[in-house]
């Protein structure tokens, strides 16, 4: 009986419309290309990862469209409209696509581990403190703030260098190997990577130009997901452009940091 139930929930999804999506992001530079902001980029890459159909309007929020003022009065981009109802909260957008768009017709985006959820939710935090006094790195409290920023980077690494259960053969006496998956949950995008790479994208390109600062060779894991990241389309057609990152932090050429 329940496969029987089971197989009717599947046809009725499979026979329902396709649903009707907007996306607003922020624009950039020009107030027509993609600009730097990793929550419009999360939402949109969550979209890519579905598989729907949706269309992406850019919004410079200094000159938005009354139309758009009138939709989301008072909300700046991104923001969502789905199927008419209008969607500002991001991670309500999140639990909003992710309920919506479900197997068969979609693939799931939630993680299977829990600690993937939140591993490294501290270090974008630390790199906002940091690239605020990346003009004088060599100052006592750039120094503190960078030591920071690597110490939380460091737990992200062993986090992504550490197998995860599914890669653990319990029958085997060697079980101390290195994690080799792609992603921070497995070897596909969920949406912790979502959260996640937007935030690393922006790290890795406005403090090598604010501050000639790279994330450790020695993070063999965080160079190994961004290296997987860089070649999944869901990535790297939702990036903004490294200048429009620059511009969004007002980054300037600068001459390298002497130590």
């Amino acid at each position: 009986m329940s496969d029987e139930v089971g197989q009717a929930e599947q046809q009725q999804a499979s026979r329902r419309p396709p649903p009707q999506i907007a996306l607003f992001v922020k624009a950039g530079s020009d107030k027509e290309c993609i600009g730097c902001c990793p929550f419009s980029q999360r939402l949109f890459m969550i979209l890519w990862l579905k598989g729907v159909v949706f269309n992406v309007t850019t919004v410079d929020k200094a000159t938005k469209p009354k139309d758009l003022a009138d939709i989301a009065p008072g909300t700046n981009p991104p923001f969502l409209i789905f199927n008419g109802e209008v969607l500002t909260d991001i991670p309500k957008c999140e639990e909003y696509v992710e309920a919506e768009l479900y197997p068969p017709n979609y693939p799931k985006l939630a993680c299977k581990y829990t600690e993937s959820r939140t591993v490294g939710n501290d270090i974008f935090a630390k790199f906002s403190a940091f690239i605020k006094f990346s003009g004088d790195r060599r100052s006592e409290q750039a120094k503190k703030l960078e030591t920071r920023l690597v110490e939380s980077l460091k737990k992200f690494d062993a986090y992504l260098r550490k197998p995860l259960d599914h890669e653990i053969d319990a029958d085997s006496e060697d079980n101390e190997g290195e994690s080799q998956r792609k992603f921070i949950d497995g070897n596909f995008m969920t949406l912790a990577d979502c959260n996640m790479l937007p935030k690393l994208n922006i790290i890795r390109v406005a403090a090598k130009r604010a501050a000639d600062f790279e994330i450790p060779k020695e993070f063999v894991g965080i160079h190994r997901y961004l290296d997987a990241a860089d070649k999944a389309e869901e990535f790297k057609q939702t990036c903004p452009e490294d200048d429009e990152v620059c511009w969004t932090y007002n980054i300037r050429a600068r001459k390298p940091v002497k130590h």
